[in-house]
């Protein structure tokens, strides 16, 4: 327990104490899906989803009883939606109203229609992870991002539905990322592409200059031979 508390003060600043901790809604939550996920494996889904309800109720946080949950997840504040068969890996951390959603119902009851998030994920406030998609260890999901397909290890994904920004999967590796949403201008996917756009005319006009030198230096060349 002390582990576990200890890496929530590592992502979040705001607590002044352990106890303090004991009583954030995303702990409560977890706490009350670790019982509700205990009866649901023993096949006692009425008091499996009492529970959960229960949760619901107290902390705005909906966890299926069906949801595997590894160590050390922490949901920052509340109003998260996580569907039956989404499967969260350890140190990964969710902000409010994000919701890792089901699709393609008609894949049957026992099929794998909801995310899987791989360890030390950051899942920004308002963002979408949809389907039986899996989000690769140390990404990065920005604030209202909707993410219908897999996502690579370490990436930086923004946007509506959300693209990977150009930062390098090592350097996201060193830091944690507060929503999981850089808040720099540099990390904007508009941005990025004018700076793009920017180096390429620069490297043609280098390449030009190079060209014009060079052709001048010819017609020097022919001048003094004449």
């Amino acid at each position: 327990m002390g582990d576990y508390l200890e890496s929530i003060r590592r992502r979040d600043p705001a607590p002044r104490s352990r106890a303090e901790i004991l009583l954030y809604p995303g702990v409560l939550a977890l706490g009350l899906h670790r019982i509700a996920h205990w009866l649901f494996v023993g096949r006692m889904f009425f008091l499996a989803r009492f529970v959960n309800h229960l949760s619901r109720f107290l902390t705005a946080i909906d966890i299926h009883p069906g949801a595997v949950i590894g160590r050390n997840f922490f949901i920052d504040h509340g109003f998260v939606v996580i569907g039956e068969t989404a499967e969260i890996g350890n140190d990964v951390t969710i902000y409010q109203c994000v919701t890792l959603g089901g699709t393609s119902p008609d894949n049957g009851i026992s099929g794998k229609r909801h995310p899987t998030i791989a360890d030390g994920a950051i899942i920004g406030s308002g963002a979408q992870v949809l389907g039986p998609i899996t989000v690769g260890p140390r990404a990065r999901i920005g604030a209202n991002a909707v993410v219908t397909r897999d996502v690579p290890e370490g990436a930086v994904m923004i946007g509506i539905p959300a693209k990977p920004t150009l930062v390098a999967a090592e350097a996201q590796a060193r830091a944690f990322v507060p929503y999981g949403t850089p808040c720099r201008e540099l990390f904007d996917p508009e941005t990025q592409k004018t700076e793009l756009l920017r180096c390429e005319v620069e490297t043609l006009r280098k390449r030009l200059d190079a060209i014009d030198a060079e052709l001048g230096g010819a017609a020097s060349r022919r001048d003094i031979a004449s």
